[in-house]
């Protein structure tokens, strides 16, 4: 990403480099700048980035196979259930673009989810009796989904976390290369010591 530096914005005439009236092409102040995020290089951010997203897509898909398998059982969790894949859904998506604010969220609605899957697992096993409708999906597997959840929510809790610390939103900024040394030039010149 190149940003302008204060001295191109402030109403100096710095000409122009790269302008052109071509879709896509950027026009770049002499005095530009470009951002990088050095903790986004690291294999380590980069394997914690892609499994919390891969558990966030994980969770939802697990949440969907329960809500569509018990459809017909589920009073008005469905929408609870829904609002969940949605949620989740979307959090991988802004967790896949390096959003780091996204984590501790992730993190929240984990500890609400696996206290919800810790609950609702066993009366899934209970409804594995004669006199209950039984729902698409065994209730036995639903059960063990379910239950499924709670270690998938532990994960993404620690990875959502550790994700947070890593510092994904940590940016250096550098001279542009077609500015080269002429960046800064208009510094004064040290003084000696």
């Amino acid at each position: 990403m190149v940003i302008p530096t204060m001295s191109s914005v402030s109403g100096s005439s710095a000409p122009l480099r790269g302008s052109s009236s071509s879709f896509g092409a950027v026009a770049t102040p002499a005095g530009a700048v470009i951002v990088t995020h050095p903790n986004r290089d690291k294999p380590v951010v980069q394997a914690t980035r892609a499994t919390v997203v891969l558990l966030l897509l994980l969770s939802a898909a697990l949440v969907l196979i329960v809500t569509v398998g018990g459809w017909r059982v589920l009073e008005g969790a469905w929408i609870v259930q829904v609002a969940y894949i949605l949620i989740y859904l979307t959090l991988a998506f802004f967790a896949a673009r390096w959003n780091r604010g996204v984590l501790p969220v992730a993190a929240a609605l984990a500890v609400l989810l696996l206290v919800f899957s810790l609950v609702a697992g066993p009366s899934w096993f209970a409804r594995d009796k004669s006199g209950f409708v039984q729902p698409a999906i065994d209730a036995g597997v639903l059960g063990t989904i379910t239950l499924l959840l709670v270690p998938v929510q532990m994960l993404l809790i620690a990875f959502a976390m550790r994700g947070f610390n890593q510092g994904w939103n940590i940016e250096l900024e550098r001279p542009a290369p077609a500015s080269g040394a002429r960046a800064y030039m208009d510094a004064p010149p040290p003084h000696p010591a």
